[in-house]
Order: structure tokens, then sequence, then C-alpha cells
């Protein structure tokens, strides 16, 4: 489960259009992950601005960046990014005794 803190800065991260649709393009390209330039060529974000928002991302840990030579390959975190994604959900009903199952369903 993540801290407050945690899940704060993952969706922040998350948190603009373009740093979305970086992680959107890594997501999609599945555990093999993208290069550098694979991810720039697929969002259309110039290196100096992605570098930047490659960055942020592996700050909130959502992505893993791997050094290969020259080359670094940036790949999703699955665990994080659904441990991230429910967050929010986790709490459901939390404060509603009667309605606890509710957390459940919404997880079905």
């Amino acid at each position: 489960m993540l801290s407050v803190e945690e899940a704060c800065q993952g969706f922040a991260a998350v948190g603009s259009e373009p740093r979305m649709g970086v992680l959107l393009a890594i997501v999609q390209s599945g555990p093999e992950g993208l290069t550098f330039g694979e991810v720039g060529e697929r969002t259309g974000i110039p290196a100096s601005t992605l570098s930047h928002h490659l960055r942020f991302l592996a700050a909130a840990q959502l992505i893993v960046q791997e050094r290969r030579g020259r080359e670094t390959i940036n790949r999703p975190d699955f665990d994080r990014l659904e441990m991230l994604s429910g967050f929010i959900l986790a709490t459901c009903c939390a404060a509603m005794p009667d309605r606890a199952d509710t957390a459940e369903e919404l997880k079905s």
C-alpha cells in the first residue's frame, strides 16, 4: 500500500498532459519498454523536455530506467502503477461500516 505522500507524488507525475502521454506510450510498449528516442518518436516531445518528463516519472517510481550501453530503456513499473490506480478505491467506504462490501463490488 502506498503512503499518502507516495500517492501524491505519483498523481503529480501524471498530472500533466505531456507526462501522461509519455507514460501511456511506455505502458503501451509493455514490459520491453522504450528507448529515449522511441519515446520521443511516439510522443513528438523534444529531447530537452522529454528528459524532464522521464525524470519526473522515474522519481515517482512509475517507470524504471535501465542503462544499456549508450541507451536508456524506460519500462513501466506495473506493480507501482497498479498500487497508484487502486489507492483511492482502497479507502472506499471505510467510514461506512454497513457499506464496506462496496469496495469489493468496485473491484469486480
